[in-house]
């Protein structure tokens, strides 16, 4: 392969066995940019916790570190992955998903957690089954619209098929409960089939139908209903149903444009809880203040941006799969980090979703690695079928 090839590619090349891996830089600077930025922070926002519960300040930084290199491991294992070997299991990867999801619900295996059964141990590391489910959700409707393209395009049957198995999926979701998790996982689907081409009346149609399910479901459980009113006026109970939001917007109020400093947050301090989880912008907010969130919104925009010139790259190169794959994996990330901060900013109500990449979390960091790791394959495979197949005057340069 020529230099000139290689330089096309932008990107590192790394030998891979026998063949060449085309690493996307942008993608990989951004990622571990983002792990090592919300490393710091959970460290800031968690060694009061760890002294606390543990008598160790750095219980969580030490806990996170482990978390950030099985994320590394998984992301490296899923970048191994062949995509035609992962399109042939996306049927098998789907049931093993929704089996899953059950086996959290079974009393003794799922492990409870605020009310909420979301967890199982696996080898001494607690993970949480919804976030393997929004990836192998991901894999699968990626699968179907490469082998249904046209029925997707032309017929109802196209959407309401893969839509009507993610429903066993989200009401499996919702018995634990995990209504997040379910938005997401529809969202990104609708996305997907969306993307493929579906009739835009279809689309519209199911889009109004999930919105009428969701207002259905707040208003038929107390708890739901309970987060969006205090959504609504988080002041009018702000020592009960709003406690966790005015104590975000407090700490977002505090950090102003320049923040109080890395280290110095006051809300941290067992006012805002889960402030090394879901609540660990409200901390960036308030210590980094708006230049310190705007960076986290801008190295987001950056993953979303790779996610779906990656998808692009591998359209045109034919790998249909691949190409919806990335689409999904854009559509989710995207959408969690702007549920996750925009929960924190009082524009959404409260949701259990963590932010990607940055919250405390080993499950969720490793499978949001795994994803991360096969948007590096789908560049690799697609760059690899350009240049292999003399294609290079047609290279889109991504």
């Amino acid at each position: 392969m020529s230099t000139q090839a290689i330089r096309g590619a932008r990107g590192l090349v790394l030998k891979w066995g026998a063949g060449r891996f085309y690493l996307d830089t942008v993608l990989l600077s951004v990622s571990l940019g983002l792990m090592l930025f919300g490393f710091v922070m959970v460290s800031s926002a968690s060694l009061h916790l760890g002294e606390k519960m543990a008598s160790d300040s750095f219980y969580f930084p030490k806990h996170q570190l482990v978390h950030i290199l099985l994320g590394l491991a998984a992301g490296w294992g899923a970048a191994r992955v062949r995509l035609d070997t992962l399109e042939r299991h996306s049927r098998s990867l789907f049931w093993a998903g929704i089996a899953l999801l059950v086996l959290v619900l079974i009393p003794g295996v799922g492990k409870s957690v605020n009310g909420s059964v979301r967890w199982i141990n696996l080898f001494g590391l607690r993970v949480q089954v919804s976030e393997v489910f929004k990836l192998v959700a991901a894999i699968y409707v990626a699968g179907y619209i490469s082998r249904h393209l046209e029925t997707v395009r032309t017929s109802v049957k196209g959407m309401i098929f893969p839509l009507s198995l993610l429903a066993i999926g989200a009401v499996l979701l919702l018995k634990e409960p995990d209504f997040g998790a379910t938005a997401v996982v529809m969202a990104t689907a609708l996305g997907m089939l969306f993307l493929a081409g579906a009739r835009l009346w279809v689309f519209v149609g199911l889009l109004g139908l999930v919105a009428v399910a969701g207002t259905v479901l707040i208003y038929t459980a107390e708890y739901r209903l309970r987060r969006v009113l205090s959504f609504l006026d988080p002041w009018a109970d702000p020592l009960n149903s709003g406690f966790q939001l005015t104590q975000a917007l407090i700490a977002f109020g505090r950090g102003e444009w320049q923040g109080v400093g890395l280290g110095s947050s006051v809300q941290k301090l067992f006012y805002l809880p889960e402030a090394h989880t879901d609540f660990l912008f409200s901390v960036i907010g308030e210590e980094l203040g708006l230049w310190g969130a705007t960076t986290v919104i801008l190295l987001f925009a950056i993953v979303v941006w790779r996610a779906l010139a990656i998808g692009r790259l591998a359209e045109r190169s034919g790998n249909l799969f691949a190409a919806f794959l990335a689409y999904g994996i854009g559509i989710w990330l995207g959408l969690q980090s702007f549920i996750n901060m925009g929960v924190n900013m009082g524009m959404l109500p409260t949701k259990g979703l963590t932010l990607p990449l940055m919250s405390y979390g080993g499950g969720s960091m490793m499978v949001v690695c795994a994803a991360i790791g096969l948007l590096f394959r789908i560049r690799s495979e697609a760059v690899a079928s350009f240049l292999g197949n003399g294609r290079k005057g047609l290279w889109p340069g991504v």
